[in-house]
């Protein structure tokens, strides 16, 4: 559907036949175009005054109809770019441990990041416990916006004892991938305990990711280990909800419980 075109238009008749409140029938006929495939992931909807003055609605039921879309999935919203169907959700292979730049390579996406920060600091007690490292010991610690096609949709926090890839510092990690570097140093992850869980949306998120301060996200917590159990990395990657889900391939053990 472009701007200047057909498109969906919401007719007198639907307006006055419908019992449901405006923004709803707005919603609703843009979620069919978009679930019927006459809009296609990676289209950019019409700007808000097209809305309304093909509905013949105002501009506050259309950006209603507009968050609700963006609520469920179907389509993202970011300041400066607009409206735009959004993919299917980013999902590994059950039991797979891949990296974001090879997820987003055998999906077909074009991966960027920025990079908001990026130090070494002295290791936590925490952090020296855990990687069984001395106290006075660096951490290599990264934070990065996610991308995909050119729209946000994690962000991703990374933590390493310098040891393992002394080199770490050099890498450009707008383009750069951890795993690579963690191959190079001799250290390649095979194998990753993941825990996920649900939060809300900060300030500092929400601002990254260009989604409202609550909207729900998915973060996955995996700590990587080498081939001889040493553990190599921890990440943080906070998905956007409407565009990851987690996968795994649950098996019984016991039958007579």
């Amino acid at each position: 559907m472009s701007e200047s075109g057909g498109g969906v238009r919401l007719t007198t008749e639907q307006i006055e036949a419908a019992p449901d409140p405006l923004y709803y029938q707005v919603y609703s006929i843009i979620a069919d175009a978009i679930n019927g495939g006459q809009l296609k992931p990676g289209d950019r909807l019409p700007t808000e005054r097209s809305f309304c003055e093909r509905f013949g609605v105002s501009r506050a039921t259309v950006r209603r109809a507009l968050r609700r879309l963006v609520d469920e999935g179907l389509v993202s919203s970011t300041v400066g770019r607009g409206s735009f169907v959004i993919s299917a959700p980013l999902a590994e292979p059950p039991n797979a441990l891949m990296s974001f730049t090879e997820l987003a390579a055998a999906r077909g996406f074009t991966q960027t990041a920025q990079v908001l920060g990026q130090e070494l600091r002295p290791a936590t007690l925490e952090e020296a416990a855990v990687f069984g490292i001395d106290v006075t010991s660096l951490i290599f610690e990264l934070e990065r916006v996610r991308l995909l096609d050119g729209d946000p949709v994690a962000i991703d926090r990374t933590r390493m004892p310098l040891a393992i890839a002394p080199d770490v510092m050099q890498q450009d990690f707008s383009d750069a991938s951890i795993y690579a570097t963690l191959d190079a140093a001799g250290a390649a992850p095979v194998q990753g305990n993941a825990v996920v869980s649900s939060v809300a949306a900060d300030d500092h998120r929400a601002n990254a990711l260009g989604i409202r301060v609550g909207a729900p996200l998915l973060v996955c917590t995996t700590m990587s280990l080498d081939e001889s159990g040493r553990l190599v990395e921890i990440g943080e990657m906070a998905y956007r909800a409407d565009r990851y889900q987690f996968r795994a391939t649950l098996t019984r053990q016991n039958k007579t419980v």
